[in-house]
Formats: C-alpha cells, sequence, structure tokens
C-alpha cells in the first residue's frame, strides 16, 4: 500500500508544488468552510456567552496579571473550576467537534480534480452524510482527548499530531479502522519523516499567515492544512493493493 522505494520518494518541493495547485484550484471553496466554520463557531461563542456571561469573567480575571503569575493563575483556576466555565467549554468542544467533518470535503473535491470530475458545494459537506458521520466524529472525539492532555508537554502534542496525520485520508479513502490507519501512518512517518515534518511546518505558518498580514485573507488560508496532508496522503501511499 506505501510506496516503499526509496529513489522514489517525492521530493518536498514537489510536494508543496501539489498542495498549493490543490489550494489554488479551490480558492471559493475555502472560502466558504471558513465561513460556514467560523459562522458556526463564532455563532455558538456568542449563544453560550450570553447564557454563561465567561467572557466578562475572564476580562476581569486578567486585571490580576498585574499583582502576579501566581495570583492570576489561582484566579484563572478559580474560573476554570465554575459550573459555568465548564459548561461554555463543553459547548465550544462539541461545536469543534461538530465541525471537524467539514474537513474530509476537501479530500473528495481533491480526489475529484485528479480524476477531471465537476466540482459541487456538496462535495464540501461528504463528511456528514450517513454514518460516516459517526465514524469521523468518534475518531475526533478520540483524537481530541488525547491531544488535549498532551498540549501542556508541547512535544507530545507534535508526535500525536504526526502520528495521525494520515488516519482521516486512510479512514475517507480506504476504509481502515482507527488503529489500523495509525499503524500505517507511523509507519509512513518513519520513513518520509523529513518530507513530512518540513510540509507540516509550512501548512502550519501557511495557514495562519493570512490572518497575520490581513485579516479577510486567512479565510483563505485557514483550510489550507487539508491541501498539505492530501499532498503528502498522494505522495506517501497508493491505494492500488
Amino acid at each position: 500500500m506505501m510506496q516503499s522505494k526509496y529513489p522514489q520518494k517525492p521530493g518536498i518541493d514537489f510536494i508543496l508544488k501539489q498542495a498549493f495547485f490543490y489550494w489554488n484550484k479551490t480558492l471559493i471553496f475555502q472560502l466558504i468552510f471558513s465561513i460556514l466554520y467560523f459562522g458556526i463557531f463564532l455563532t455558538v461563542i456568542f449563544v453560550a456567552d450570553l447564557k454563561y456571561d465567561i467572557i466578562n469573567q475572564y476580562i476581569e480575571t486578567t486585571k490580576y496579571a498585574k499583582d502576579g503569575a501566581e495570583i492570576y493563575a489561582s484566579e484563572l483556576t478559580k474560573l476554570a473550576a465554575t459550573e459555568n466555565f465548564q459548561m461554555f467549554s463543553l459547548a465550544i468542544i462539541g461545536t469543534t467537534i461538530f465541525l471537524y467533518p467539514l474537513n474530509l470535503g476537501f479530500y473528495q473535491i481533491y480526489r475529484k480534480i485528479d480524476l477531471n470530475e465537476k466540482l459541487e458545494l456538496g462535495d464540501l459537506l461528504v463528511g456528514y452524510n450517513g454514518l460516516n458521520f459517526f465514524k469521523y466524529i468518534g475518531y475526533y472525539i478520540f483524537w481530541f482527548f488525547i491531544y488535549r492532555f498532551t498540549v501542556p508537554t508541547v512535544v507530545l502534542a507534535i508526535i500525536w499530531v504526526a502520528v495521525t496525520l494520515f488516519v482521516a485520508p486512510l479512514m475517507f479513502f480506504t476504509d481502515k479502522r482507527i488503529f489500523e490507519a495509525i499503524s500505517l501512518n507511523f509507519k509512513a512517518l518513519k520513513m518520509y519523516y523529513v518530507e513530512i515534518l518540513v510540509c507540516t511546518i509550512v501548512a502550519f505558518l501557511f495557514k495562519y499567515l493570512g490572518f497575520t498580514l490581513f485579516l479577510v485573507g486567512g479565510l483563505f488560508t485557514f483550510p489550507f492544512w487539508n491541501a498539505m496532508i492530501y499532498s503528502l496522503y498522494k505522495s506517501v501511499f497508493s491505494e492500488k493493493s
């Protein structure tokens, strides 16, 4: 399944050019994705804050920063322990989980570009079709909670992202189960670690560059991560066998 012959390893420049090609060909879908994603996400934050009033409480808590890091941390801990904060956090986590399958639509779109097929707006929502929705949601819940526990260490979080980079496309294109996909991902990581590392760094930087340089541009660059994953996936894996 994996293209394991070393001389045939794809060059980093080829993978990057391919990712930017897919991204550039689908700018309207990038924009629609971002509008849907941020529209739903910010609406939930607004509604949840109306009910739980967390943003104001957080702003009040930041005033303790001038009293030193220890006091500030203590006040943040008190806020985090409140029922309102926990309900607010659950609303945001739940929304993030619900929005995850939106990313899968890009794999359908990029594959259609490869096959020279007509793109449709509905392609973006393919991750929500039928029982597959629960499969992707289940995977993301599993992924998210491990990621959340590894974030404080930073290094473990980066390793977890790398080890699961290809799980979603493997599930989408080859119907692999989560742990089988992670195993294949791990083998790919050992063989292509330089390519994966460089391309992941470029994808991360470009993804947020639009927000840094010009806010509206972020709506186009935010979903770029999916183009990079697909380009890497296509270069590393072969579905023929």
